[in-house]
Parts: C-alpha cells; structure tokens; sequence
C-alpha cells in the first residue's frame, strides 16, 4: 500500500471521463488499498480514482459506522428526498459550498473481486456517493454551488447558528 497525492481542482484528470473497471486483478486491489490509506491520511469521507490521477471508475465512500466502502463501476440507481448542506472535496482544499443532493441514495456497484452488491446510504453518505461518482464523470462539487466559502468563513457560520 502506498500514500498518493490527491491532484487539485487545476489539474486536467479531475475534468475527464474515466473509463469502467475490466479487470479485477492485483493491479485494481492495490489501487483500492491505495486508495483506503490516502484517504484515511487525509481525513477525508470519500476519494475517487481521479482524484489521484488514474482514470478508472473506482470510488472509496466512508459509511455511518466508520467503514470504507469500496465501489468498483458504481451507478446510482435511485434516489429519494432532498437535502441541503455544505460540501467540500480533498481536491478543492480549504472552499466549501452549499451543494443540495438526495437524501437517499442507492447505488449498485461491484466489489474488488468483480461482484455486484448494491448499498443504500442515507444523509452524509448519500452526499458521497453523489459527490464522489460525479468525479468519475469529470465533474465537481463547485459546479454546483453558487459560491465558495473559506475555512474562516465557514467557521463563522457555524458559530453563529450555534450562538443563535
């Protein structure tokens, strides 16, 4: 396993269309496994191939319970409700925007041995199984916001809810 760096919104891979996953070999597991330790590194809820610079439809979303979903070739096949909230993406650092997404989602990928499973998430995780399968598309979270926030900016808000 191996740390990769996460590319930032500048850089041409996170804009481009990736390509389905054919072979559930080595070489996918260690992407996947990659992919787990870059992201509990960063702290982050989910991270997508892209977002280090291989362009494969492979995602890693953080679940309720702390577990690392891993979803090869996944597709959102239904979704309910609506929810509106503030994002952020390791490969924008440090600006957030108000983003409105599901609030149920369901998606139907498959596993690293090539298995189809579906998974259901509520909430938070249906903000990242949106999130993160838009950037298997070439797309991201700021195209969905009206503005971005910074850290301090952000932080001022939440102290003024919590105050008010």
């Amino acid at each position: 396993m191996a740390l990769r760096t996460i590319l930032t919104d500048n850089d041409p891979a996170l804009h481009k269309v990736c390509r389905p996953v054919t072979s559930f070999d080595e070489r996918l597991h260690d992407l996947i496994d990659d992919l787990k330790e870059t992201l509990a590194e960063a702290n982050g809820a989910g991270l997508a191939a892209p977002q280090v610079g291989i362009l494969r439809r492979v995602v890693i979303v953080v679940d309720d319970e702390d577990n690392m979903l891993e979803l090869v070739n996944p597709e959102i096949i239904s979704q309910e409700g609506e929810q509106e909230g503030f994002e952020g993406c390791l490969s924008v650092p440090g600006r957030w925007g108000i983003v409105k997404r599901p609030q149920k989602a369901r998606v139907r990928a498959q596993d690293r041995n090539g298995n189809f499973f579906e998974v259901v998430g509520e909430d938070i995780v249906a903000r990242c199984f949106c999130h993160e399968l838009e950037h298997l598309d070439g797309h991201l979270f700021t195209e969905h916001a009206d503005r971005l926030y910074t850290n301090e900016e952000l932080d001022e808000m939440i102290q003024a809810q919590e105050e008010g």
